[in-house]
Order: C-alpha cells, then structure tokens, then sequence
C-alpha cells in the first residue's frame, strides 16, 4: 500500500506565509506526479498546482507568482510554499500522489492516493 502524510497548514493574516508538506511512503515504485489540491467551503475541490516526475509544473492562474512547489524525489516529498496569502486562499489543502506500485511478485499497478487534507485559513 501506499501512504501520504501531509503537515502544515493553520492560521495566517493576509500577506503572510505557510508551507505545506507532503511525504509518500509504501511499496512505491515510481511517482508520476504529485500535487496539491484545495477545497474551499461550499466549492468543488480545484487544482492548485502539480509537478510531473520530469519536474513540469502546472500552476492555477490564481496562484502564479505566489504559490511555489519543490519536490525531494529521495524522500518521496513534496512541498507548497505560499505566500501573499489572499484570504481567498482559505481551503483545505489536500496533497494527491500518482504513480506505480509494487501489487506482487514481480509486479506492479497503478495507484493514486490523496492526504488528509490541511486546513489552511487566511484572515483579512
């Protein structure tokens, strides 16, 4: 099986900043993609950015300029740093990974997994 662990997140003015991140463990044999997705009350979940395992990003307009993914392919972790936080940016934040796993002896299967999500709030 495989795992995402996701910390960060909280309470921050208008302007300030927090980073958010996302460890994936397990029987993983490669990762594909991994991202960040957010929720805000009463939306659909949209996505925020991604990053391939070629390292292409893919940015929401929203977020350009402010939002910025790194990755530590060695550790399986992906991070979001924010800032200019906007209180528009409030959601909970989930992480989604992608990618092959190990499913048996000498085979292997896609999965997909997404975190607990992290509640982000910006005030005004």
């Amino acid at each position: 099986q495989v795992q995402v662990v996701e910390s960060g997140g909280g309470l921050v003015q208008g302007g300030g900043s927090l980073r958010l991140s996302c460890a994936a463990s397990g029987s993983i044999v490669q990762i594909n993609a991994m991202g960040w997705y957010r929720q805000a009350p009463g939306k659909q979940r949209e996505l925020v950015v991604t990053i391939s395992g070629s390292g292409t990003t893919n940015y929401a307009d929203s977020v350009k300029g402010r939002f910025t993914i790194s990755r530590d392919t060695a550790k399986n972790t992906v991070y979001l740093q924010m800032n200019s936080l906007k209180p528009e940016d409030t959601a909970v934040y989930y992480c989604n990974v992608r990618g092959w796993k190990v499913v048996g002896e000498n085979l292997q299967g896609n999965f997909e997994v997404w975190g607990q999500g992290a509640l982000v709030t910006v005030s005004s």
